[in-house]
């Protein structure tokens, strides 16, 4: 395996490592039992549960910002400890468990308690995960091995929400029978991880009595870490929950049964291109592309803001997919490329914290805008936000582009 810095690497995608390529089929089995169940989820509250838009918006938001604040110390741990699939591992047990909980739930605060152990999960597992993949890959196809982790992951949110669509109709709109199908592709992610995945031995001996967050740490990330930190906080507002995509579509008739192809449709593009993306950001620079996703994204918002009928939805959910694909993989590889070697998983944490905090702030202004002026003025809140992140990051990634600690 080539090694860390070898700028001689090829960058065809059959020189990313398979521990890369295994932990990207465990998203992606994951992800199918994750979004079997999320792409039914919002209409499931509303429509069975009884809830509000406000409601759906607070438990998204709630759930991401657990994400977040538990990738802060993941991350931060699995520098200490220097044992990241220890703690992916660790990571998808509370998502695997969390999965009977929905198809039992009676109440939105159940269906809560469920996100918020799902994301727990997640939290633990993704900055460790992140980092395992800087780990392994060498610099010159960092963003190719990203973007195709990313690609096997949008796959499996492309297979959930079909393979929802067919259970709704096998099950005549059952959501409780559809709920407990996702176990099993949950569960079989985690077998994939224990035996396929493999880590590359320490390069040092870590201190595991040692405080997994010390100040003397963050002193040592430089300036360009902490611009892509602040972008990646703009991209947390600009971009709230799929969840309201879904919404959309119920509210211009989009059938029961065929909600789920909202998600498909939307993780379909993001797959096609996420991958490709990687790639042409390890030849040409990451700033445009990124640039290039926040314009996608405003669109989508004006669209999904003002054109109506099924049409102008499928437009805005497709171009959401664009901008999800130009910009999820190059966003971590970008905090690779600027955070030091030894605190990756630290760096990883922190960012994906602040994104987060953002995001649930996104979130709940999108729930009650929606409760409040309707569909329309939460999307077109968001492309005002999409807007100022084009502006930042126009501004602001420039002094970004230089990896430090390589």
């Amino acid at each position: 395996m080539k090694q860390n810095g070898d700028e001689t690497a090829s960058t065809s995608w059959r020189d990313v490592p398979a521990s890369v390529i295994a932990l990207g089929l465990v998203s992606l089995l994951m992800d199918i039992s994750s979004e079997l169940i999320h792409g039914l989820l919002p209409v499931f509250l509303t429509t069975v549960i009884g809830a509000s838009t406000l409601a759906v918006g607070l438990i998204e938001g709630v759930a991401e910002a657990t994400v977040s604040i538990t990738k802060m110390f993941s991350g931060a741990i699995s520098d200490r400890i220097g044992k990241r699939k220890l703690l992916v591992g660790i990571g998808y047990g509370p998502a695997a468990i969390s999965k009977p909980v929905f198809p039992l739930a009676g109440t939105a605060s159940e269906i809560l308690a469920a996100r918020f152990l799902d994301r727990i999960g997640k939290g633990i597992r993704e900055a460790p995960r992140d980092a395992l993949i800087a780990d392994v890959t060498p610099s010159s196809i960092r963003g190719a091995s990203y973007g195709l982790r990313q690609a096997l992951d949008t796959t499996g949110a492309v297979a959930g929400p079909l393979l929802a669509v067919g259970l709704m109709a096998l099950y005549a709109d059952n959501f409780r029978a559809v709920f407990w199908w996702a176990i099993v592709p949950a569960w079989l992610a985690v077998l994939v991880l224990v035996f396929v995945v493999r880590e590359p031995p320490l390069r040092s001996h870590p201190d595991e009595r040692s405080r997994p967050l010390r100040r003397a740490e963050l002193g040592r990330m430089p300036r360009a870490y902490w611009m892509v930190v602040a972008i990646g906080a703009v991209f947390g507002f600009a971009r709230f929950s799929e969840a309201f995509l879904v919404l959309k579509a119920q509210a211009e008739g989009l059938a029961l049964a065929l909600l789920p192809l909202v998600l498909v449709w939307m993780n379909l593009v993001y797959a096609i291109v996420a991958a490709p993306a990687g790639f042409l950001s390890d030849k040409f620079g990451r700033k445009n592309l990124l640039l290039c996703g926040l314009a996608a994204l405003a669109a989508a918002d004006l669209l999904l803001a003002w054109l109506p009928g099924l049409g102008g939805t499928a437009a805005g959910v497709g171009l959401w997919g664009l901008y999800l694909g130009l910009s999820q993989g190059l966003l971590s590889a970008l905090v690779a490329d600027t955070a030091p070697e030894d605190l990756r998983g630290t760096a990883f944490g922190l960012f994906n914290l602040v994104g987060g905090l953002a995001l649930l702030a996104a979130n709940a202004l999108a729930g009650w805008t929606w409760h409040a002026f309707g569909s329309a003025a939460t999307f077109a809140v968001g492309a005002g936000f999409s807007l100022l992140a084009m502006l930042m990051t126009a501004i602001g990634l420039g002094a970004a582009a230089t990896p430090a600690g390589k």
